[in-house]
């Protein structure tokens, strides 16, 4: 097949990054290059070193190791049976082991990290643990691999912050090969769609608590990712826009055949590609690729924090204006709710994360490489399967089944991606529009500011939302308050449109993956804790959100917004931000952490 030209937008931001990361990227090459001249772990450690790190394992994984020199896995795992994504993974070690030791190698687990649910956090002082613990489970993954005896790793993890921080964690021992393993959706159940109108309802007290629970029950009743398109399947479709996952094995359900086969994979393609380091591996091109394929899915929009985090970790500078961009070439590829009512098991077998790859390497919107697969990102085109036990791969379907939930880039739902960068006088932010209705794309109404949830969500229940209305909550970000996801909000919001009021909402918290229908203006930054703007507006200043044009605005005199003075949290509020719950232990991360826009990155 003929080299496809790269679209010269496409090609236009990579070089840009690559120029803009020249100096620091090489320089993280370089630590590389030293750290794998090194001799291998069990030769360059003292004896008593190379005896802890083996003492428990069977005498026969010792003699692999020691005498024979045989490859010595890793496996870091997110593993617990809080998150459904992630109780699959119970069984995994046992697996992963077995596999290795059939192909001639050993395995450890090399230490756990934590993996909080974001669906049990919502609203709670908990969420304000959420964004930080990206950094602490990077940390963590470092824990694990800092014993320093591995020739590559294994890691297991699925969900929100989970992925980002082992990415990241595993960018900082960027001398090793490493992959993903996934452990797949599960089974659909109650649709979103239904699940948010019992939300609505519930907000405007026409259902109870009970019918509520029953309907979250229905929606959320098994093992596996939660099925909308949110943080967590977001991160398995930009894993496998990176190359990171055995291909195709994003949304497979966990107790399948294919998905044992697709474990067992991972540990084979790992020890095919022990030359292959996943910080050389993970390049400015790789990085593109993953923002592309945000953009196409109309994917969460954690990921414009989340990837400026895990590119800094691998030495390379993006920002949003890389994103914004990337974005006004990109077409939207597909609809799974909150874009559109399918979930991603429908997404899945309407071609799912191969087709949509497909349609943008043909379109010249990606770069033909992958992280682990020999045969580049084409790899990542087609569909595991299995004839009779064994696996083998299909190429997806040439013109899409299911119209509906993806298209051909030559028929997109839309011609651009779906995020989008706001600029203006109240600071820099983004706003996902791939599931707002054009009609909400550009918003004019007076603030209401509101500085806590609490205090929003009792206005509302007051009626004194009941009018075209711009709602604003401050004092979120990552300084203020960790900058906890803000998706309870979303069922009022939802209400207020619904009902005919121009609504929007403007902060510089974050919104859940499952962003919605209603226009939101989120990360500003700088947040107001910071000096930025948000902490000048006032009750009644009247807004303009406009996502066509690309613009944040306070309409108020330049003079008078120049002179007014800006607002302060209040103390009761930044003390209660401070304490109870563990937020205690997060302090120094409040203090040290970096703007949204820089990846709200704790660790420089």
């Amino acid at each position: 097949m003929a080299a496809i030209p790269l679209h010269p937008v496409l090609h236009h931001v990579t070089q840009r990054i690559q120029a803009r990361s020249a100096a620091l990227r090489s320089a993280y090459l370089e630590r590389l290059r030293q750290l794998r001249s090194r001799p291998r772990g069990s030769d360059r450690l003292g004896c008593a070193n190379v005896a802890h790190a083996v003492a428990a394992m069977p005498p026969k994984d010792k003699l692999r190791i020691v005498a024979e020199r045989a490859p010595h896995l890793a496996v870091v795992t997110a593993y617990n049976d809080m998150l459904s994504a992630h109780q699959p993974y119970e069984a995994y070690p046992a697996q992963i082991r077995a596999a290795a030791a059939r192909l001639g190698a050993t395995v450890q687990v090399a230490g756990g990290v934590p993996a909080m649910c974001d669906g049990v956090t919502q609203g709670t002082p908990g969420m304000e643990l959420s964004l930080f613990s990206r950094d602490t489970i990077a940390m963590g993954t470092a824990v694990a691999l800092s014993h320093d005896v591995f020739d590559g790793a294994l890691l297991l993890g699925i969900c929100d912050k989970i992925v980002p921080g082992l990415l990241i964690g595993a960018l900082h021992f960027g001398h090793l090969p490493m992959l993903f393993v996934p452990a797949g959706p599960m089974a659909s159940g109650l649709s979103n769609s239904d699940k948010a109108k019992v939300r609505e309802l519930y907000a405007q007290g026409k259902v109870g608590r009970a019918e509520l629970l029953e309907a979250e029950n229905a929606a959320y009743h098994g093992a596996g990712t939660c099925t909308f398109y949110g943080t967590a399947n977001s991160n398995q479709m930009l894993l496998e826009a990176m190359g990171l996952h055995v291909p195709g094995s994003a949304f497979v359900h966990p107790h399948s055949g294919l998905r044992q086969q697709l474990t067992d994979e991972a540990v084979r393609l790992l020890l095919s590609r022990l030359d292959q380091p996943i910080g050389e591996l993970v390049d400015e091109r790789c990085i593109v690729n993953a923002m592309v394929a945000l953009l196409a899915t109309g994917g969460s929009t954690n990921h414009l924090i989340h990837w400026v985090a895990v590119a800094r970790a691998a030495g390379i500078l993006i920002d949003w204006s890389d994103f914004s961009d990337l974005s006004a070439v990109v077409p939207l590829l597909a609809r799974v709710y909150p874009n559109g009512s399918a979930d991603v098991n429908q997404f899945q077998a309407a071609g799912g994360p191969g087709f949509v790859i497909r349609e943008l390497l043909d379109a010249g919107l990606m770069h033909e490489v992958a992280a682990m697969a020999p045969e580049g990102l084409r790899a990542h085109t087609r569909e595991p399967g299995l004839d009779g036990e064994a696996l083998v791969w299909r190429d997806p379907p040439a013109a899409p089944p299911a119209p509906e939930v993806v298209r051909a880039a030559a028929q997109p739902f839309s011609a651009t991606g779906g995020l989008k960068l706001l600029e203006g006088n109240l600071g820099r932010s983004v706003i996902k529009v791939s599931a707002v209705p054009e009609t909400h794309h550009c918003i004019e109404a007076p603030a209401r500011v509101f500085t806590t949830q609490e205090q929003m969500l009792a206005a509302f229940k007051a009626g004194e939302l009941e009018r075209d209305v711009v709602v604003v909550l401050r004092f979120q970000g990552p300084q203020a308050n960790g900058m906890p996801e803000l998706h309870k909000l979303t069922p009022p919001l939802a209400v207020l449109q619904g009902k005919g009021f121009r609504v929007a909402l403007v902060t510089d918290g974050r919104m859940s993956g499952a962003s919605g229908k209603v226009p939101a203006a989120i990360h500003v930054s700088p947040e107001a804790l910071a000096g930025g703007p948000l902490a000048r507006l006032k009750d009644g200043d009247l807004i303009r959100l406009d996502a066509a044009a690309g613009s944040l605005q306070a309409l108020v005199d330049e003079a008078a917004w120049t002179a007014r003075p800006l607002a302060t949290l209040d103390a009761a509020e930044a003390e209660d931000n401070a304490h109870g719950l563990g937020r205690e232990l997060f302090g120094g991360m409040r203090r040290n952490v970096s703007a949204a826009e820089q990846g709200a990155i704790t660790w420089l």
